[in-house]
């Protein structure tokens, strides 16, 4: 049997740095289901498909080669790693993200991924949908301003030009939509963890998540 750690949390709350920090530290497989979602959107924006015909979405996606290697995400082959970061990613992302064809490829994907290897998931819906049968599960949360001001440095730091109440307000936008959507919500699994990031350093986290890993195994 595998070892299925997820991760969830609303935007901005810390969830891929420090899933990925500790897949490095385990020994796992990395998996961002965000960044899946964004590579979708990038398609869907670049071949212009029409997101209300089922069949075409189904058929356009389904068949698309996404995979993680060295921490990148490749669509057919093609690192979109640094592209699917870019503003215009985010302004569709969400809208995207809710269609329940997309959620159900992707889903079955990430699973697969699961049953193949151990894994760190990080994303929304993880321990409540994607992998309901995790061994552990953890809620990362933080302040919108904290969080609002994670993204705003993240997007600053690539050179990109925006504006923090922008950033802000798209971050609130997200929420809503994440927390209300009909199809597989953000919500606090039941037996997930909840660690509130505000304070926190990212070793912090890490360590804190790392030592509840590593009690239970003795």
């Amino acid at each position: 049997m595998t070892i299925k750690i997820a991760i969830d949390g609303p935007a901005g709350a810390g969830k891929s740095t420090i899933a990925k920090k500790l897949a490095d530290l385990l020994g796992y497989i990395y998996i961002d289901t965000g960044s899946m979602y964004r590579a979708v959107t990038y398609k869907v924006l670049k071949e212009n498909i029409d997101i209300n015909d089922e069949n075409e979405v189904y058929s356009k996606i389904v068949n698309s080669n996404i995979y993680f290697e060295k921490n990148k995400i490749f669509l057919d082959n093609i690192d979109i790693t640094d592209e699917i970061r870019k503003p215009y990613i985010n302004d569709h992302v969400s809208n995207i993200s809710k269609i329940k064809k997309i959620r159900e490829i992707l889903v079955k994907k990430q699973q697969d991924m699961a049953f193949k290897n151990n894994v760190v998931m990080d994303g929304r819906d993880i321990g409540s949908v994607v992998l309901p049968d995790a061994q552990y599960k953890f809620f990362l949360t933080a302040s919108l301003s904290v969080r609002a001001k994670r993204r705003y440095n993240e997007l600053k730091s690539k050179k990109f030009n925006v504006e923090y109440d922008k950033v802000l307000k798209e971050i609130q936008e997200r929420d809503i939509n994440d927390s209300t959507r009909d199809i597989a919500p953000l919500i606090i699994s039941k037996d997930a963890i909840v660690i509130d990031t505000s304070d926190l350093t990212i070793d912090e986290v890490i360590n804190k998540i790392y030592k509840i890993i590593k009690e239970n195994e003795n």
